[in-house]
């Protein structure tokens, strides 16, 4: 529910919304409501998120789910809650998701992306960033590096889910059916085309 509800306000942000040549583009989309980040020059940033990914036939997958996490150190402090959407943009970023476990910065390219209506003139996002990430913050650090953070699967959401295991690319395969209660998280997801 509340991915359903970041994916809502970040897609219809006003001027600053995801660009909708962004959206129709998509390999795959992943939100993490609440992405929570502090620390005093040593900082950790953790959440928990769903993704889901185009079929061949134009559909969704079922969501699958992620655990985020990292660390870094410097002249940092505070504290912020993020509401993040990662928006996969190629097949090689698509690979990656469906793995267990892939680090962005490592072998992963994560790029802000463009915002606003006006933002397809500008093609520079096209080139080869694998990930565009779009954020909202709610606290006293400024934006997000997602550089070094580690992304993998989360057994236990998934387990509860689904009541088994399933591996992340089989369910982004479309090999797993989407239960009753990720109906409004995939209805959002297809409304942004």
């Amino acid at each position: 529910e509340t991915s359903t509800k970041v994916l809502h306000q970040l897609v219809d942000a006003p001027d600053k919304g995801i660009p909708d040549e962004v959206l129709k583009g998509a390999k795959c989309i992943a939100v993490v409501p609440n992405l929570l980040k502090g620390g005093f020059i040593f900082a950790g940033k953790h959440g928990r998120g769903v993704a889901t990914c185009r079929l061949p036939n134009h559909t969704w997958s079922a969501p699958a789910f992620f655990v985020i996490s990292g660390g870094s150190w410097g002249a940092q402090i505070g504290v912020e809650s993020i509401d993040l959407v990662m928006v996969v943009m190629n097949d090689e970023g698509m690979r990656h998701l469906m793995s267990d476990k892939f680090q962005i910065g490592g072998s992963v390219s994560a790029a802000a992306g463009p915002v606003g209506r006006n933002a397809a003139a500008d093609t520079s996002w096209k080139a080869d960033t694998e990930i565009l990430t779009y954020s909202r913050s709610k606290g006293l650090f400024a934006g997000i590096d997602l550089g070094g953070s580690v992304v993998e699967a989360d057994k236990d959401s998934t387990v509860a889910l689904y009541g088994k295991d399933d591996s992340t690319r089989s369910i982004l395969d479309g090999g797993v059916h989407a239960p009753a209660v990720a109906d409004p998280f995939l209805a959002e997801v297809r409304h942004i085309k």
